[in-house]
């Protein structure tokens, strides 16, 4: 997946969100509604979280300076942590608020039947947004034949994609709790449906943040490239006529898609400077050719016959 494809995933679930929430306000304003309120400001805050993607995304893209000489490629890992921090504090901590105050303080909810329009009509731009992320995602993955989705998250490297599925996964669940909230409470006369109904919704965004917290701070520490990437660039390398082996092979994504690559090689006895240079320089380009996303490259050469290594490239 491209960078054209994380922003068409992030604005397609912005449009939606915007268009979500004030609906869902208006019908929590007019039933009053405890687990309607809590599903506006889930809305709101997915709208808010899109927003801070896009600018993460657009802080990324700044040129390398003396102060950060690796690039800003790391900003949009940084700020898909904060969106795993408002979704807890904002989005779970109020519908948890407002979940207590319902059940502490219950009332019957007026013109039910907005809500379930509403709660429908959610669902289905939920499920659009869903379906367009999953979809690029799916793509980035290469269509393979068995595909799973955990897995597939765990090993992305692009937190705007997968943090949109997040929030759209733990939307349309907190949907169809609020529809279950307001019929308890509307067809059963269980009150108290609609605030535990609320609280459910605070679960589930929390859970949605604590996932989402934990694959972004890995981003953050440094995750070394796909497992199909290391390979490829091993076979490379084992294709080099001078190279005898590889004393070491390290990889960190700076970016969703700028990969720092740190090599080892120990060369034959009695290849030339000239040679070596020559070797290294083939090496960098094939490999740069093969993955484009490993933008900088750092080789070490060894030689057997004096042990010494100097730094290349």
């Amino acid at each position: 997946m491209n960078q054209g494809s994380s922003h068409k995933v992030i604005y397609a679930a912005l449009a939606a969100n915007t268009l979500i929430a004030v609906a869902k306000f208006v019908a929590a304003s007019i039933t009053g509604s405890s687990a309607m309120m809590s599903e506006g400001v889930h809305s709101v805050v997915d709208t808010g979280n899109q927003g801070l993607l896009l600018f993460g995304m657009s802080r990324a893209k700044k040129p390398a300076d003396a102060a950060h000489p690796f690039g800003y490629g790391a900003e949009i890992f940084f700020w898909a942590f904060v969106v795993a921090i408002l979704i807890f504090a904002l989005g779970a901590g109020i519908s948890f608020y407002e979940g207590i105050y319902k059940l502490l303080n219950p009332r019957p909810i007026e013109s039910p039947y907005i809500n379930y329009i509403v709660l429908a009509g959610a669902f289905v731009f939920e499920a659009a947004a869903w379906t367009i992320a999953y979809r690029e995602f799916r793509k980035a993955q290469g269509n393979r034949r068995k595909f799973h989705l955990l897995t597939a998250v765990r090993q992305s490297k692009d937190p705007a994609t997968f943090t949109v599925l997040f929030e759209d996964s733990a939307a349309m669940l907190g949907l169809v709790v609020a529809a279950l909230g307001v019929a308890g409470a509307h067809t059963l006369g269980f009150e108290w449906a609609d605030g535990a109904a609320s609280i459910a919704i605070g679960g589930i965004l929390a859970g949605a943040a604590i996932l989402l917290a934990r694959e972004t701070k890995g981003l953050l520490i440094g995750e070394a490239a796909s497992p199909d990437v290391v390979k490829g660039i091993r076979e490379i390398i084992g294709e080099a006529p001078d190279i005898l082996h590889i004393n070491e092979l390290r990889t960190m994504h700076l970016g969703p898609y700028e990969i720092l690559l740190a090599l080892s090689v120990d060369f034959a006895d009695g290849i030339s400077s000239q040679a070596v240079e020559k070797a290294v320089t083939t090496l960098e380009r094939q490999i740069k050719k093969s993955y484009p996303e490993v933008q900088r490259v750092f080789i070490e050469v060894q030689a057997t016959h004096d042990g010494m290594a100097r730094p290349s490239r």
